[in-house]
């Protein structure tokens, strides 16, 4: 992970990148003095795609940092791509994606909400629902869905096609003679769209959100807004401790999966792993875990990653029913 010692390490923690980079005279640190002078909250753009009706731990990452963000009185803008959806991202396909349509997507969506903590008070959701002026929860179908010809030819004409090409997976796609279709080109725009729409300051993702969230700066820079700064976060490793975590490789752990469940995945997480589990996914000093052994580590990992989840006491429970099922199992060998 990177360290950026002019920033705060609620924001530097776990971050692999921040663009543009610091440097005297452009600095995130320096956006954040300005707004403090003006009285201003910065608002932190995320944007989720509801294409499943589940959130993982490979999620939660994102949602934790937003959280940092308005823990410390900035305004977080979740924007739902209820209209991107249906288009689908290309990051990370070797192929079209199926479109959904708008009543999988809203009824995704709610589901989605459900798991990011909607309902519950402040201190027992990922994200802040509760305090007045931390949360807006917007749907880009509301800026995308009216959208005249004229004006995405005007979006349009932002971007080359070359600079299209430059993104690593129409590139592979294009020198594999795989089709691309042209409505997957509108996906980046429309998505950098929404930075103009909400008037964002930084925008998070992962970083292969890069390409996207840099044809938002270059939008916004066209409609004479202050470009937004990006700031990247790991992918994290899946459970098998080798490939991302992606319902498609089945090694995650849901946010709503049962305590149990959710400890007995993460005590059996690769060694090598579990430091980036502790960074990412929880807020412990990472100075305190240097003289642990690697089975301490994974016990202790699991518990305080299921704990954020449901609870200490339930946590604590669900460490006890493991170590009893564990037990049962040797004395049956």
């Amino acid at each position: 992970m990177l360290n950026h010692n002019d920033l705060p390490l609620w924001i530097s923690r776990g971050i692999s990148e921040i663009f543009p980079s610091q440097n005297p005279l452009y600095s995130l640190d320096k956006r954040i003095e300005e707004a403090n002078k003006e009285g201003r909250k910065l608002r932190i753009k995320l944007g989720i795609d509801p294409t499943g009706n589940d959130i993982h731990l490979g999620h939660s990452i994102l949602f934790r940092k937003l959280r940092s963000f308005q823990d410390n009185g900035h305004t977080a803008v979740l924007i739902i791509g209820d209209f991107t959806a249906q288009i689908g991202d290309p990051t990370g396909k070797n192929k079209t994606r199926v479109q959904l349509s708008e009543k999988e997507v809203l009824e995704n969506s709610k589901t989605y909400l459900q798991q990011l903590g909607k309902g519950k008070s402040a201190n027992q959701s990922i994200l802040d629902f509760e305090t007045e002026g931390r949360l807006e929860i917007r749907k880009n179908s509301e800026w995308l869905k009216n959208l005249n010809l004229n004006s995405i030819i005007k979006l349009m004409s932002s971007c080359t096609v070359s600079q299209m090409l430059a993104k690593e997976e129409f590139n592979k796609r294009y020198n594999s003679q795989i089709p691309i279709s042209l409505h997957e080109f509108l996906y980046p725009l429309l998505q950098g769209y929404d930075s103009v729409a909400i008037n964002s300051d930084i925008e998070l993702g992962g970083t292969d959100q890069k390409f996207n969230i840099a044809i938002g700066r270059d939008l916004q820079r066209n409609f004479k807004q202050k470009p937004q700064f990006g700031i990247l976060l790991p992918i994290l490793t899946g459970l098998d401790g080798v490939k991302k975590m992606s319902k498609s490789e089945m090694n995650t752990v849901g946010l709503d999966e049962e305590p149990l469940s959710m400890y007995s995945k993460l005590e059996k997480v690769k060694d090598e792993v579990i430091p980036s589990y502790i960074e990412l996914l929880t807020d412990h000093d990472l100075s305190n875990i240097e003289n642990k052994s690697p089975r301490e580590l994974q016990r202790f990992m699991a518990l305080e990653v299921t704990s954020i989840f449901h609870g200490r006491e339930i946590a604590l429970k669900a460490q006890s029913n493991s170590e009893k099922i564990f037990i049962g199992d040797n004395k049956k060998v």
